[in-house]
């Protein structure tokens, strides 16, 4: 139907004239048309017996594609306040972004993961005020319940410790201008730490940790401003009152620096300063991006639902920013820049809200998580939803063994996969290729559902949505136990059949084959291949 206009031809009867060639080439079984002119193609049952030897010689690289082409993409995710450990609002937004960098390498990109640390805003600041206060009770001094406004879990206790160790008495009583900036580089240094070791829990590590205070101190928004400036993207203006309401009492009309936002698609022009000429939120960011711009084809945020509101006038901005016209005069397209939102997970233990933790004083770590379920039921858990919906991450579900849980239902279905291989073996059996004509029917479907693999990494890394490869393998997983079942009641079905060695070799290699492309999957999601449950 595609071809029909350019082609000045009926699309039926077009597709008439392409079915009959499509019909003598190797591995179809048959083409016919359907409705006004869509082609179905049968491929011979020797073509999926072919693709069960291609998977075999490809081992872990099958499904790799070489679609991104080598260009770089880069992933940014995470990025949570340097103030805390890790807790399960984080969580989701990690896995989602680490699965996404594997699964785009895998699809043939070079990947740049990173970590935009926000250590130049008050909340650094209240965390410094925070340390003093865990400094001073490490020096013996009760300090009773901590203030209000302050961060009151036990996580910075050591912090203080470690401060208390290292000046001694000098700042107990100091002016708060004489250590604030020591006890607020210290306590973000001691925090990433304990960040870094949190997504490592999770086996998650990142390439680049970027410093928001760096990049302030480095004049990186100034220059942003100034390029944009110069390209007429920025200009000093007014904004208008608060609509829908009347103005406040004291609000005056201040004259602000203001980015050209709506050019680009946003409601209203955006300050890149404050009135008293600190830069704003979105004017730090900006100049982030102008940097993040300069080493990658392509750009991905991985934000949290929270801040949903900013997306269009960041998405603004980096397209102005890459966009706008070179020293020859051209005006390149933008670069290619995706934000994904990812929901909140609402923790319960057998339906009911968990309480908080003593340990961050107002939410439940993730590393308590990983210590009571494990690594693997983290990460494909927050994946087994699409980020933008919510999610319950249930404590008693998430570890049951039952067709219900995806978690379990994949990771057994490789387990049994390998349990078979090991009987095989047990018996002298060794998985082999020489007689695959023996398979067919029910097992012909299993190789043309696991056959889907690639085309799945290739879907899914050009929508940046790695949740598709785990709703693939629960797919793939529950065919494959559906197969098994059937040899409880119909013995020929079973994958061993003692009186039939080559057949059993076939079907060996059948088993092992489908475990390769679950063992494939698992491994874009950073999730390891149980051997045995």
């Amino acid at each position: 139907m595609v071809l029909a206009k350019p082609a000045g031809a009926n699309p039926r009867a077009l597709a008439e004239a392409l079915a009959a060639e499509l019909r003598h080439a190797p591995g179809v079984a048959g083409a016919e048309i359907a409705g006004p002119g869509f082609i179905n193609l049968r491929l011979a049952d020797d073509a999926w017996r072919d693709e069960l030897s291609a998977i075999a010689r490809a081992g872990a690289d099958y499904g790799r594609s070489a679609i991104g082409g080598g260009t770089t993409v880069n992933v940014e995710y995470v990025s949570a306040n340097p103030t805390g450990p890790m807790h399960m609002g984080h969580c989701r937004g990690a896995v989602v972004g680490d699965a996404l960098a594997s699964l785009l390498e895998f699809a043939g990109h070079r990947v740049i993961r990173e970590y935009y640390v926000n250590d130049a805003g008050g909340q650094v600041d209240v965390l410094a005020r925070s340390a003093h206060v865990r400094y001073r009770e490490a020096l013996g001094e009760a300090v009773g319940a901590i203030p209000e406004g302050l961060y009151p879990g036990d996580y910075l206790v050591p912090v203080g410790q470690a401060l208390a160790a290292e000046f001694g008495d000098a700042y107990a009583k100091a002016a708060e201008s004489e250590w604030l900036a020591a006890f607020r580089a210290r306590a973000v240094a001691a925090m990433l730490e304990t960040i870094r070791a949190d997504l490592a829990l999770l086996g998650i590590h990142h390439d680049l940790f970027s410093s928001e205070a760096e990049l302030q101190a480095a004049g990186k928004p100034e220059a942003a401003e100034a390029w944009l400036r110069a390209h007429d993207l920025v200009y000093d203006g007014v904004l208008e009152p608060p609509k829908g309401k009347a103005p406040p009492d004291d609000w005056e009309p201040v004259p602000l620096p203001l980015f050209r936002s709506t050019r680009f698609g946003d409601d209203q022009d955006r300050p890149i300063r404050k009135s008293d000429g600190s830069w704003t939120y979105f004017g730090a960011d900006l100049a982030y991006h102008f940097q993040k711009a300069q080493g990658a084809d392509a750009l991905v945020d991985i934000w949290g639902a929270d801040h949903a509101g900013t997306v269009k006038r960041i998405k603004a901005a980096v397209a102005a920013l890459t966009s706008a016209e070179g020293p020859n005069g051209e005006n390149p397209p933008p670069k290619p820049f995706e934000i994904k939102i990812v929901q909140m997970v609402q923790l319960l233990r057998n339906g009911e809200p968990v309480k908080m933790s003593k340990r961050s004083g107002n939410f439940v770590t993730l590393a308590e998580v990983v210590e009571e379920v494990g690594k693997d039921v983290v990460r494909f858990t927050m994946l087994t939803r699409k980020p933008d919906a919510q999610m319950d991450f249930d404590f008693a579900h998430v570890v049951e063994a039952s067709k219900d849980n995806p978690v379990f239902y994949v990771q057994y279905c490789h387990a049994r996969v390998r349990s078979t291989l090991r009987k095989g073996a047990a018996e002298g059996i060794v998985p082999s290729g020489a007689e695959l004509e023996r398979l067919e029917g029910d097992e012909l479907a299993l190789v043309k559902l696991a056959a889907q693999f690639p085309r799945v990494v290739e879907a899914a890394a050009q929508a940046r949505e790695p949740h598709r490869v785990a709703f693939f393998l629960y797919d793939l997983a529950a065919a494959f136990h559906a197969h098994w079942n059937l040899g409880n009641d119909r013995p020929q079905k079973r994958f061993i059949v003692a009186h039939d060695r080559q057949l059993t070799a076939a079907r060996l290699f059948l088993t092992a084959q489908i475990g390769q492309v679950v063992k494939n999957g698992l491994a874009i999601l950073g999730v390891e291949a149980a051997e045995e449950l």
